[in-house]
């Protein structure tokens, strides 16, 4: 296995079994996991993109106009039809259709970025999003409100503050659980682990020896 140029070896520290061959057809479905604000989005729209295969954000799917939440039962029967395609990435944390994505998915990509990072990011994009009035799905745009509010329900950043830790031990266990055993998990930690990741997965594959 080659060194990357810090002297440690490709991908060592952000997979927990075995780095996935990306780009092959062993890996075609791909979950994209971790907090709010941590870069999920950015992140799978750049993997769809490199794999060459559709990304669904599951909040495009879950917040209707109004922010009205769409029923579980069509939830549920929306990202089915999606998993059941032939190849995809796939963001989001909904407890809900989680079964049905990683049913059929191939890897758990994990942004396990620290808090104090996470924070930096959702409090920023906020502001964006505040100062742009940017649409985020089916004409929902974020509320100023996410500044004034404590509930983790009715804030985006303080859902971030108060979930951290645990989505840290969701996916740590689920990486460990035997009932997951068919999902390569990649657990990444930093910017520099990401940048990576997306940089050159192929090669970082090869090197890895998956």
């Amino acid at each position: 296995m080659r060194s990357c140029p810090d002297g440690r070896a490709w991908g060592k520290p952000l997979v927990h079994r075995r780095f996935a061959v990306l780009g092959f057809a062993s890996v075609r479905r791909v979950s994209v996991v971790g907090n709010s604000g941590s870069g999920k989005s950015t992140l799978a729209r750049k993997l769809a993109a490199t794999l060459g295969v559709p990304h669904l954000e599951l909040d495009s799917v879950f917040h209707q106009p109004g922010w009205e939440a769409l029923p579980s039962d069509e939830f549920k029967r929306v990202v089915a039809a999606r998993a059941d395609e032939d190849g995809w990435v796939i963001d989001g944390n909904y407890g809900t259709v989680r079964p049905v994505v990683w049913a059929r998915a191939d890897t758990v990509v994990w942004l396990d970025l620290p808090r104090r990072t996470v924070m930096r990011q959702v409090t920023w994009r906020t502001v964006r999003r505040a100062l742009t009035r940017e649409e985020l799905w089916n004409g929902n745009r974020e509320p100023v409100a996410n500044f004034f509010r404590w509930d983790p329900e009715e804030s985006v950043i303080s859902w971030a503050w108060h979930r951290h830790g645990e989505y840290r031990d969701r996916y740590a266990a689920a990486a460990k659980d035997p009932a997951n055993a068919h999902l390569t998990f990649i657990r990444l930690r930093s910017h520099r682990d990401i940048d990576r990741f997306l940089a050159d997965p192929l090669r970082l594959a090869a090197d890895s020896g998956g």
